[in-house]
């Protein structure tokens, strides 16, 4: 071994547990996980040039020469031209602030770290994910008595995002012990995560888990195109009903199931979606502008709109990331939009059945909480992603 691989050895070892203790950071913490991304990006970089500089580069710059790298990169470029006529350019570039690094540290992790990590990485990130979905439901059974003992904030969701992170890292992490012959962590590990999602109040992440494994089912027992073409028809559906969300709910969903889901706050999310929509009707060109969503009912677009619906722009974001593209960026954005997710889909459909099954069980989880959750940009969603990738490569990287 030269000295160079020797020294980027403990580096390596340090990002790959940094990466491992993602799951159980956000447990702790639930705004932790770009930092954890970020340490174990800052350590994998570092390794990867201490090792070999020209293949680390290489490695990094090999994905931008691909269509998907380049529609990327246009998508993130139409971000920062929309910059151009945002009228708020501070929160803009504040909400910049919190993604692109996350969005780079991700990359970073997910390029560096697959094929690379110490032997035994997988199995301490499944102790890791276990333990934090065992904390979840213990302190929930418990009426959040850790969360009391320690000062904290004591509210049910404050597990939402934790669980949502273990959400997205659950299928590929257990994928990949499989493969290694670690079955009964992938299984106790799987269970764990299971138990916390349905335990917690999240309800983006009870619908990701259903939808999640029902997709890897169907693309388990169904040929493989079908498999493919369920996916590509999911995904046109949640790029093209996007804008139109608020009035199909408004119009098909029964007041039963408005009760029934009253701790959803249902009602408000169909007004809120309707309001996007109509936001999306009066500009759907370019939209208002890259990270506006916190000031939407501030944006000219407003003045378009009938005053009753101005009112429910003011929540800071549509809960759905497709609707939240749509009215920040516009038709250019969402068929960017589009386009990336049609081509990472050819990728998984060039994989390893087993590898692809993983992948778009991953892809309709993701796919199902982006459509009633969070908005788009927020730090700890991409750092949750970059996290599930890079197991998903490792699986990878053992199928060759």
């Amino acid at each position: 071994m030269s000295p160079a691989s020797r020294s980027a050895g403990p580096l390596r070892g340090a990002g790959a547990l940094a990466l491992a203790a993602l799951p159980l950071a956000m447990a702790a913490a639930n705004r932790s996980s770009p930092a954890v991304m970020a340490l174990s990006a800052v350590l994998f970089l570092a390794a990867a040039l201490v090792e070999d500089r020209r293949a680390a580069l290489a490695s990094l710059v090999a994905p931008f020469r691909t269509a998907t790298g380049l529609v990327a990169l246009a998508f993130l470029g139409w971000c920062g031209v929309s910059l151009a006529w945002s009228p708020f350019p501070s929160l803009s570039l504040r909400t910049a602030g919190e993604f692109g690094p996350t969005l780079l540290a991700a990359y970073l992790v997910a390029r560096l770290a697959p094929g690379r990590m110490p032997p035994g990485t997988a199995l301490a990130a499944a102790w890791m994910l276990g333990l934090a979905g065992l904390y979840i439901v213990a302190d929930l059974a418990a009426d959040l008595a850790v969360q009391k003992a320690i000062g904290a904030r004591v509210a049910y969701f404050i597990f939402n995002r934790p669980v949502l992170t273990i959400l997205l890292i659950v299928g590929p992490l257990a994928a990949l012990l499989v493969r290694r012959g670690h079955r009964l962590a992938a299984g106790l590990a799987g269970f764990l995560s299971v138990a916390a999602i349905l335990s917690s109040v999240s309800g983006a992440a009870t619908l990701g888990l259903l939808a999640g494994a029902g997709l890897a089912l169907a693309a388990r027992l169904l040929p493989r195109r079908a498999g493919l073409g369920l996916t590509g028809v999911i995904l046109a559906l949640a790029v093209a009903l996007a804008p139109v969300e608020g009035d199909l709910l408004h119009r098909l969903m029964p007041e039963a199931a408005h009760e029934r889901l009253v701790q959803s706050s249902s009602r408000a999310r169909v007004a809120i979606a309707r309001s996007f929509g109509a936001a999306v009707a009066a500009d759907p060109w370019r939209g208002a502008g890259y990270g506006t969503a916190g000031r939407f009912s501030q944006t000219p677009v407003t003045d378009a709109i009938a005053p009753d619906w101005r009112g429910m722009l003011a929540v800071g974001h549509p809960h759905n990331s497709f609707l939240q593209v749509w009215a920040e960026l516009g038709l250019v954005g969402a068929g960017l939009m589009a386009a990336l997710l049609f081509l990472v889909l050819r990728a998984v459909a060039a994989l390893p059945r087993l590898q692809a099954v993983t992948a778009l069980g991953l892809l309709g989880a993701a796919t199902a909480v982006a459509f009633v959750e969070h908005g788009a940009w927020q730090g700890w969603w991409v750092a949750g992603l970059g996290a599930a990738v890079t197991w998903l490569r490792e699986g990878w990287v053992d199928a060759a």
